[in-house]
């Protein structure tokens, strides 16, 4: 038995073949509440990442040190390793993971994604589990282009994540300003509500309002724009997705909107500017 909680497991539901971003690919996203399951020698086949949300217990890759595991603490699994893991004896985690392959992996293995046979403490943030929860909505779906837009939120997220994890501790854990806008960053794909951002993260509106502004020199919605835009300009050269799937991924289901306000960010209409390109 993995967890005597109801757990919940979904699994890519269409031929990848249809995907537009063949360089990333979601296959399977759990989450396991009250996990009590062990795991001894276990291989893998794909690549994983294991983030915890409550409980504690061990992680060790290829007979190296154990590693402590708590709250707020990530962890990946990967081919050509043999891995233990899992909560303490008689103990049990909150565990969520995304299971994940593709060339990109590789990009990121030669950039930002290192070190990935340790522990990395990112913090637990309600914020990060809304995330989780829409890439679970995104995936079960059913649809080529929300299911793209899962994999896009997945390297957000792990960059942010990593990002995070290379911070002094005190502050990784004080600075709000850091969790706000990768908040942000990892919700481009999902409707973000002023008010709904401000209480994940327990303060005023206008409280979230000047944080923003102090640290990227921008109002709030100007600020989601821009970087809804640079999104749409990695888009348009890294896919064949139209424009107008493009546009309603991102929250603008007026095209024409949408184009102009890429034209006001970017200097040229999207279909320009991919042609440009």
């Amino acid at each position: 038995m993995i967890s005597p909680q109801p757990i919940r497991i979904v699994d890519l539901k269409i031929d990848s073949s249809k995907l537009s971003i063949p360089s990333l690919t979601i296959n399977e996203m759990g989450h396991l509440p009250g996990r009590t399951l062990q795991r001894s020698q276990a291989t893998f086949e794909s690549w994983a990442f294991l983030y915890i949300a409550g409980g504690s217990g061990f992680y060790r890759v290829n007979q190296g040190p154990v590693q402590h595991v708590e709250k707020g603490c990530l962890f990946f699994v990967f081919p050509g390793s043999v891995i233990d893991f899992g909560p303490k004896e008689g103990g049990h985690w909150d565990e969520y993971y995304v299971r994940f392959e593709g060339s990109r992996i590789q990009e990121w293995l030669g950039s930002w994604l290192v070190q990935t046979d340790i522990v990395k403490h990112v913090g637990f943030e309600e914020a990060w589990i809304a995330q989780l929860d829409a890439m679970f909505l995104l995936l079960e779906s059913g649809s080529p282009t929300q299911i793209d837009g899962a994999a896009l939120q997945l390297e957000a997220m792990l960059f942010n994540w990593m990002a995070k994890s290379k911070l002094p501790q005190g502050q990784a854990t004080t600075s709000k300003a850091v969790d706000v806008l990768q908040d942000i960053a990892t919700s481009l794909y999902s409707p973000l509500n002023a008010e709904q951002l401000a209480n994940r993260h327990h303060m005023a509106v206008s409280t979230l309002r000047r944080l923003v502004s102090q640290h990227t020199g921008y109002p709030l919605h100007d600020y989601i724009h821009r970087l809804k835009m640079e999104e749409t300009k990695r888009l348009l050269l890294s896919t064949d997705l139209p424009i107008k799937e493009i546009a309603d991924a991102l929250g603008y289901p007026d095209e024409s909107y949408f184009s102009r306000l890429f034209k006001k960010y970017g200097g040229l209409a999207p279909r320009h500017y991919r042609a440009r390109s």
